[in-house]
């Protein structure tokens, strides 16, 4: 037999088997568009942006159904009450994170966000215990926004009230925070090697959400090899983890166990009490990866929202004009917003809420897996099956947020002016995956836009009405447009 015809047949021999194994595995599975073999239904999805092909999909097969991306089934969830049912109700059943092979490749089952079982458990529990009893007697992380927040107006008072773009600013303070709570000292904005790691963590997120990610995820073995944007994010993840390490060494050189400065120095010390622990959890590779995480997650994912928030409110004025008015009513001119004053601001928080429900930052969510075998809704889920929860069939809902397409923070708020909770409001996930810093991300967004409103008028350069809100990327996460403005000193 020919080279070639040993080609064919092996060629045919696993086209049959992917049909085979598609079949067998999709009799009790929640239904689905047909999948091709090996591809999937990879070609039935719009990659640029797949939140759309998934309403889509949900307006035939309802709100639980079956895609395959490449061989192996995803199992979506559209609509609040799946989305709810699975992550609240059953949540231990959904609370495995599922395989995304490129992050799996740089975090290596490590740290917070991608991490399971134990190890997982465990790095959540002591960081948001330490973030939670921060300071130890010193600054508070609520300090240490604020001071951001200060830093943060005088950057942008040497603008002079010209046009700008505000990407690099607002990336800073949201950076220069967690930089506080890991290395203990923020950075000027100027610092080349603060501005480096910016830069990395920056991009990293920016070819999360390109298409070749997608693809690359889909096939991981097989484009490992080839060019493309996936290697430099294992070159970005290098720099980053050495960055880190060097910073490791330095604490270890001048560590006092009775007197922890920062979010390193109390995990150095909690190696030293289970260094007699085998195995342990608490090594310097999970620190590295944890510091990863906080600086991945907490930096990147807020200054996207402060980014979009202002471009909102820029072609909203109206709602601009009443925070300010609520601004001067509650704080004042002469002093620094607090989290206190938060409840005295019904209207801002609901201006907040608008923004973050609005923008849909994380469309998909990050993706789960199923611990066991369940039956979920009727349909057999079997164990190691990854999960797709639609955030944005959450946050865009039409009973719970009429108009969902229209900016309103009327969807916040009661007849009376009150702010109004809603369980539909999801945009840091909801259950036992939740996102760590969600009272971060919150208390930074109400301290920095508000002290931005207090010392700025903001000027679109253009009518307000010809803004586009629309995200340019909507991918792992959506990206606003790029614009200038300008802040004009009140």
């Amino acid at each position: 037999m020919g080279p070639v015809a040993v080609l064919v047949l092996g060629l045919s021999c696993l086209l049959l088997f992917s049909i085979w194994r598609q079949n067998a595995g999709r009799r009790k599975l929640p239904p689905g568009p047909t999948p091709l073999p090996i591809i999937g239904n990879i070609l039935q999805v719009d990659i640029k942006d797949i939140t759309k092909s998934l309403t889509n999909f949900s307006k035939v097969y309802g709100p639980v159904f079956t895609l395959y991306f490449g061989m192996k089934p995803t199992v979506v969830l559209y609509g609040y009450e799946a989305v709810k049912e699975a992550l609240i109700d059953h949540g231990e059943e959904f609370s495995r994170r599922g395989k995304v092979p490129l992050f799996d490749k740089v975090n290596k089952g490590l740290g917070i966000v991608f991490s399971n079982g134990h190890r997982w458990k465990e790095m959540r529990r002591f960081s948001l215990t330490t973030l939670r009893n921060f300071g130890m007697g010193k600054r508070s992380i609520e300090e240490r926004v604020q001071e951001e927040a200060r830093c943060l107006v005088e950057e942008l008072r040497k603008t002079n009230g010209s046009p700008c773009d505000p990407t690099f600013i607002l990336g800073c303070a949201p950076c220069n925070v967690i930089s506080s709570i890991v290395f203990q000292n923020r950075f000027d904005y100027k610092d080349q090697n603060f501005l480096n790691l910016m830069e990395k963590i920056s991009e990293d997120t920016k070819i999360a959400s390109s298409s070749w990610t997608q693809i690359y995820n889909l096939f991981p073995s097989l484009l490992q090899y080839a060019p493309g944007s996936h290697k430099t994010i294992l070159k970005n993840a290098d720099y980053i983890d050495n960055y880190i390490l060097k910073k490791v060494k330095e604490h270890e050189e001048s560590l006092d166990v009775n007197n922890p400065r920062d979010f390193i120095d109390c995990f150095l010390i909690k190696i030293k009490q289970e260094n007699h622990k085998e195995p342990s959890e608490f090594t310097k590779e999970n620190l590295t990866v944890v510091a990863t995480d906080l600086f991945g997650a907490g930096s990147e994912t807020t200054s996207t929202t402060l980014r979009y928030g202002l471009l909102l409110l820029m072609k909203h004025p109206h709602v601009t004009a009443k925070v300010k008015e609520e601004i001067d009513h509650v704080i004042g001119r002469h002093r620094s917003p607090c989290m206190k004053d938060r409840s005295q601001m019904p209207y801002t928080d609901a201006v907040i809420h608008e923004i973050q429900r609005y923008i849909d930052l994380v469309p998909m969510n990050l993706p789960h897996e199923v611990t066991r075998d369940i039956k979920f809704r009727g349909y057999f889920i079997p164990k190691g099956t990854t999960i797709v929860t639609s955030l944005t069939s959450v946050l865009h809902d039409h009973k719970e947020f009429p108009n969902p397409g229209t900016f309103d923070p009327g969807h916040f708020l009661d007849k009376s002016g009150n702010f109004k909770k809603s369980d539909y409001f999801m945009p840091f996930s909801s259950g036992k995956r939740v996102c760590a810093g969600e009272g971060l991300a919150r208390m930074e967004l109400f301290l920095f836009l508000t002290t931005i409103l207090q010392n700025f008028n903001l000027k679109a350069l253009m009518d307000p009405q010809d803004l586009n809100t629309r995200p340019v990327v909507n991918g792992f996460v959506s990206v606003p447009p790029p614009y200038q403005l300008c802040f004009l000193p009140v």
